[in-house]
């Protein structure tokens, strides 16, 4: 799966080098075996953020990109779109992507996170539970709602499992505390918006599936066994 990733993002067009930050050795093992670039981290880190960071600060990069290992179908396309406001507005620190959600189940999975935005595309919150809420009127819930008006769908956005750092704030980041809200939902990103910095989110229409259970390990594997190219 890790080396499925290595494939995706080394297509990404702003992407020029791709190492895999692990703190098991057969996994570097494993890398270096075909053909890939690992670095070993410590182990008693907080997040994959903090891996990332730890690697980050050997190069000589001006951004970073974080691509989790869990997400063998990204789209090169997303990396990119998630990369090129760095490169737009040098005030920005930090930004990702959303994707469409477009099934209840997604919703209200915790392995789904959620992203809510202000007007002008940088995020309010991240969260697992369903954001936003819709406050409804009778007997009627969320779910109801949701499997009766499918429309209504439109309103939740799927954070894709990736990061795009100023190499810099990303030295910053690792030297921040795990904060409150990010202990609680075990989010990473949570702690930056909790130390006042703004993270940009991409709205792309790609849709990836990050592994988080047996379930999604099956359906990644049906698709690769169906769409080898």
């Amino acid at each position: 799966m890790i080396m499925h990733v290595v494939q995706r993002t080394s297509l990404a067009r702003l992407v020029s080098r791709v190492i895999v930050a692990t703190d098991d050795e057969r996994i570097a093992d494993m890398v270096a075996a075909h053909g890939g670039e690992a670095r070993m981290t410590s182990s008693n880190l907080a997040s994959g953020t903090d891996r990332v960071a730890e690697v980050a600060a050997q190069l000589d990069s001006e951004f970073v990109v974080n691509v989790q290992g869990d997400e063998p179908l990204i789209e090169p396309s997303t990396i990119d779109a998630a990369i090129a406001p760095l490169i737009e507005d040098s005030q920005i620190q930090i930004s990702t992507t959303s994707e469409p959600i477009t099934t209840v189940e997604d919703v209200f999975s915790s392995g789904v996170v959620k992203v809510v935005t202000d007007a002008r595309g940088f995020a309010l919150y991240f969260s697992r539970s369903p954001i936003p809420y819709f406050r409804l009127t009778g007997e009627m819930t969320l779910e109801a709602a949701l499997r009766a008006v499918p429309a209504l769908l439109s309103n939740y956005r799927k954070h894709s499992g990736l990061y795009a750092y100023r190499a810099e704030f990303l030295r910053q980041f690792a030297r921040m505390e795990p904060s409150p809200l990010e202990r609680l939902e075990a989010l990473e990103q949570l702690r930056s918006i909790e130390n006042g910095f703004e993270i940009r989110v991409v709205r792309v229409e790609h849709r990836s599936i990050g592994v988080d259970t047996l379930q999604d390990y099956e359906r990644v594997r049906r698709f690769i066994e169906e769409n080898p190219s």
